[in-house]
């Protein structure tokens, strides 16, 4: 009896530790591709545009502003679409993310390639015209792509630990992003918080701050083996 089930923890144990190596080899792929190609895609698109000695000042500016703003208004389109899409709707593709996880990937992934396609979209456009408004398509790309990415190592590697992220699990504003988005999946304030990074200023609105406390140390203590 006790043999039999040392075997099936040491298999679900195997299992765990395949589901992560597999997910985090998709991530680091994924991010590495991104990534390079986004410096490419900055680099060609600016020395392409300033050839003839032209610095498009105002280009620039915008693509760099839009950019910041996209990847902050992302906080607040993921906050909605989260209660009013995904918690309604789309409950029937979010749900897997609610439930314990068979296997690398759950259907909720799909949301991750879904808000890729807009960014794809504004990035292609802004690489291949000149302009003002180009620009800006392509600086809201930008900001879509890098919201992209925070959220990826933060919510799925930090928070839900389908991946190792290294010393980011020791910043102190993270910690409370990765308890806040806990609290959610634990329903305590009707499913507050719905954003991720500024989750832990919508506990605060709601009253959550000792249960976000709480979260806080039993994260800590988990980590640390106690």
């Amino acid at each position: 009896m006790h043999n039999s089930t040392s075997i099936r923890v040491a298999k679900r144990l195997a299992r765990k530790k395949s589901e992560r190596v597999t997910y985090l080899i998709a991530a680091l792929m994924s991010s590495l591709g991104i990534t390079s190609m986004a410096i490419l895609a900055v680099y060609y698109r600016f020395s392409w545009q300033m050839e003839g000695g032209e610095v498009p000042a105002a280009e620039m500016l915008g693509t760099f502003f839009l950019s910041v703003g996209a990847a902050v208004g992302m906080e607040f389109w993921a906050r909605w679409a989260h209660k009013a899409l995904w918690h309604a709707s789309l409950w029937h593709m979010h749900e897997s993310h609610h439930l314990p996880r068979e296997g690398p990937f759950e259907l909720n992934d799909v949301f991750a390639i879904i808000n890729a396609v807009p960014a794809i979209a504004l990035l292609n456009y802004g690489f291949f015209h000149k302009g003002i408004f180009p620009g800006l398509c392509f600086g809201a790309g930008l900001g879509i792509t890098v919201f992209g990415m925070a959220y990826m190592f933060v919510h799925d590697g930090l928070v839900h630990r389908r991946f190792p992220v290294g010393p980011i699990a020791d910043v102190p504003y993270l910690r409370k992003v990765a308890a806040a988005h806990q609290l959610h999946h634990s329903e305590k304030f009707q499913g507050v918080p719905y954003g991720l990074f500024l989750g832990p200023m919508e506990l605060d609105e709601v009253g959550g701050n000792e249960e976000l406390e709480k979260e806080i140390n039993r994260r800590i203590k988990r980590t640390n083996g106690l």
